[in-house]
């Protein structure tokens, strides 16, 4: 195996030009040599401003160039798995961007064939890597708090997304809260068996009417006993929330919103501060770097990835649980879904 990995990167939008911009800048053991997006405009764009040398809209042209050892999966949900099953078949690594799929079928399907082919998978649970979260969790395993009671995850977009994108995102549970249960099962090291959930639409009317919900609290129980809730909403007119806490028998650890400067004003009026991060690429701009890091060494060491497809997996389950838990007002165990 070389010292650098070579990557090719499939989907080239939003996150997609993220991820190339990171290989191709930030991370020294890999090399940028492909990317391909079925609109060949977009990914002639990326290719040009990192100086990429292969751009295709077919991206079984990159799985097909022996020099290609990884791929980074960043097209639409839809497209992942068979991409997954064709890179596993041509024997290159998979970083694949959340969701794996709606379809626990496919996800299976899919995980099949990684399994079969030996290669290295990791999922793009970008949070897991963030400074603040990965402290919490060191300070949680190390009994710091004693044990833990209570888990509280705040996590409120500045906007809502497009309505059109919301129509084909298998809703909020899928495509939002999918990261706080990855969260939750990170930082509690137990697994949820119980999901409640209340929700509403309170941000926008539209948002209803596509199918979907803008507004949800959504409580936890783990195997471990511990009792989680997480908060979610379309709309935070503030910025960007992202807070976690976990009290327990022996005190309290949690993380706060980040924000632009540490400046705070105080005057004969108030006490105040700039508003936090208003956007998720500012956010977790580091966890960004730091999984795909993990990703290139995990190769390079011959190790398991942190994010496994298991790890990928089951969210969806609990996703699937919240969203009956809110049709069926009831709670859900989550191996009603698991054995359906």
């Amino acid at each position: 195996m070389a010292s650098r990995i070579r990557v090719g990167v499939i989907g080239t939008g939003r996150i997609g030009q993220l991820h190339a911009r990171h290989l191709a800048r930030n991370i020294t053991q890999a090399s940028l040599v492909a990317v391909s997006d079925v609109a060949i405009s977009a990914a002639e764009r990326c290719a040009a401003d990192l100086d990429v040398p292969y751009v295709t809209d077919d991206y079984r042209d990159i799985l097909s160039d022996p020099d290609v050892e990884a791929v980074v999966i960043c097209s639409s949900t839809d497209t992942h798995t068979q991409i997954i099953k064709d890179a596993a078949r041509a024997g290159r690594h998979v970083f694949c961007e959340k969701p794996i799929d709606v379809d626990l079928a496919r996800i299976d399907s899919a995980l099949d064939a990684v399994d079969r082919a030996g290669i290295k998978f990791q999922v793009g649970f970008n949070r897991r890597f963030d400074p603040s979260f990965r402290r919490l969790r060191a300070g949680v395993l190390a009994g710091d708090i004693g044990e833990p009671h209570i888990l509280r995850i705040t996590s409120r977009d500045p906007a809502p997304p497009p309505i059109e994108y919301i129509r084909v995102s298998g809703g909020i549970f899928l495509d939002m809260t999918t990261h706080d249960f990855d969260m939750a099962r990170f930082l509690i090291g137990s697994e949820v068996e119980e999901i409640y959930t209340s929700g509403a639409v309170r941000v926008d009317p539209a948002i209803g009417q596509a199918g979907d919900l803008d507004t949800a609290v959504i409580t936890l129980r783990f195997a471990n006993g511990v009792l989680g809730t997480i908060d979610n909403s379309r709309q935070a007119v503030y910025g960007y929330d992202q807070r976690v806490e976990v009290f327990g028998s022996a005190g309290m650890i949690q993380a706060d919103n980040s924000f632009a400067n540490t400046v705070v004003l105080s005057d004969a009026r108030n006490v105040a501060r700039d508003l936090p991060l208003n956007f998720f690429m500012d956010r977790y701009i580091e966890s960004y770097v730091a999984e795909m890091t993990a990703f290139v060494d995990c190769i390079l060491n011959d190790q398991q990835p942190e994010v496994t497809g298991v790890d990928g997996r089951i969210p969806v389950i609990m996703g699937y649980a919240a969203r009956r838990s809110y049709e069926q007002r009831r709670p859900v165990r989550l191996d009603e879904i698991a054995s359906a």
